[in-house]
């Protein structure tokens, strides 16, 4: 299951480092940190002992480390040091491991097991998220003294404990591990995989329905959109009529089960609602999400050209929620939320525009197959509703698969994801 290449050691230590990572990703924020230092380190010595010239070979690639001078060169205006240059050290994977790619060998079988580790450590996350719900569940029982009997209050009991233990199973509650944001990226990445073919046997069948059922439990409004938009191009790209008609049939009762789902109707509740309380007693998520973005672009437009620097963006945003009255948000201090916006406070519009361009020419390459641009949706959309790129287990998971889906003799998207 891991890499072997007797004549190579560095290389094989550098895949299965990678390997482990990717399993470890979906298990916790620090668990696989190790591993990517291991692996960027044996890649940068790959890097000097091959003889080749590397500047013109897939130059796409280089947009990555302009990226990240451009976020180093924040740091001369920023007056929050500490944090920028945690976060500079953070970011440090977007300037090697796209580099690193250029130098190392890489064939289809040996990315291929990247997504099996990552699908390896989502399915072990879900069954212990899964014990840890049970686990609360029965502690909220023991705490509450449930009793059942043949009773109104019995029946009260019943439901009340029911509904409580339901909680357990749903939305952040259900993802003790990491973000759920991240879970569900990593999810909607391994189910376009295993969709892009035809399932093969019940074990495959069972972990897709494992798959979407946790995407269910995770209840991510952004990725419930996502998965929307990938299973119409799935559907539009069938065929077979008869196939079609079956799948659109399956497809409907599908998005009835996910409406079903009480988030949705919270979500849609919260959002509508927010023009009543638009100011400091706004608690909701939702409602804290879409003052995050205003707050945001009224930064933007003071300082459009620089923006604020890696380390002030933060310390600008919290203050900026103080004057607007948005106190949730004043008081979790939180980001843009919307990783263009966070970019945009930054650097200005050089950084963004860097960003904006690696995407688009990730969309040209991957337009030719509806398949390869699901792919590119789910990266690009998971943007749009989280800061992926402060946080180390964001930053590198996109500074490893972007650079292969963008690489002029991509494997993964050339043997992989459109295979």
């Amino acid at each position: 299951m891991f890499y072997r290449d007797e004549e190579d050691l560095i290389v094989t230590i550098f895949w299965n480092s990678l390997y482990i990572s990717f399993f470890l990703l979906p298990l916790g924020i620090n668990l696989p940190t190790p591993f990517f230092v291991i692996s960027i380190l044996l890649g940068l010595i790959n890097i000097f002992r091959t003889k080749r010239n590397f500047f013109s070979d897939s130059k796409v690639l280089w947009l990555f480390p302009i990226y990240f001078i451009i976020i180093s060169i924040s740091m001369i205006y920023t007056e929050n040091i500490q944090d920028g240059m945690n976060l500079l050290q953070r970011s440090l994977s977007l300037l090697f491991f796209p580099i690193i790619f250029l130098f190392v060998k890489e064939d289809a079988s040996s990315v291929r097991k990247l997504f099996d580790f990552l699908l390896l450590g989502i399915l072990v996350s879900f069954f212990i998220n899964f014990a840890i719900g049970i686990y609360d569940t029965l502690g909220y029982i023991k705490r509450s003294g449930f009793f059942l009997e043949a009773s109104i209050e019995g029946v009260s009991s019943l439901f009340d404990a029911t509904m409580k233990g339901w909680s357990y199973f749903i939305r952040t509650d259900f993802s003790k591990l990491i973000n759920s944001s991240y879970v569900s990226l990593y999810i909607l990445l391994v189910l376009s995989y295993y969709l892009k073919n035809k399932l093969q046997s019940r074990v495959q069948v069972i972990i897709v329905f494992v798959l979407f059922f946790y995407l269910f439990l995770l209840a991510s409004i952004a990725a419930y959109l996502i998965l929307l938009i990938m299973c119409l191009l799935l559907i539009f790209n069938i065929s077979d009529k008869s196939k079609k008609y079956t799948m659109s049939l399956l497809f409907f009762l599908g998005v009835i089960v996910f409406l079903n789902n009480p988030r949705v109707f919270n979500f849609y509740k919260n959002v509508t609602g927010i023009s009543d309380d638009f100011g400091i007693t706004t608690t909701t998520i939702e409602k804290s999400r879409l003052l995050t973005w205003n707050a945001s672009l009224d930064l933007i437009k003071e300082a459009p050209i620089f923006g604020y620097g890696i380390g002030d963006t933060n310390d600008v945003l919290t203050r900026k929620y103080k004057e607007l009255n948005y106190f949730h948000n004043y008081e979790n201090k939180y980001n843009a939320h919307n990783q263009f916006l966070q970019t945009f406070l930054q650097t200005g519009i050089l950084g963004f525009g860097v960003l904006i361009t690696i995407f688009v020419l990730l969309a040209i390459r991957m337009w030719g197959s509806k398949n390869e641009f699901s792919v590119f949706l789910i990266l690009f959309i998971s943007l749009f509703f989280e800061s992926m790129l402060v946080r180390f287990n964001g930053i590198v998971f996109f500074s490893i698969i972007i650079p292969l889906l963008l690489k002029k003799r991509s494997i993964l998207s050339s043997r992989i994801i459109r295979n």
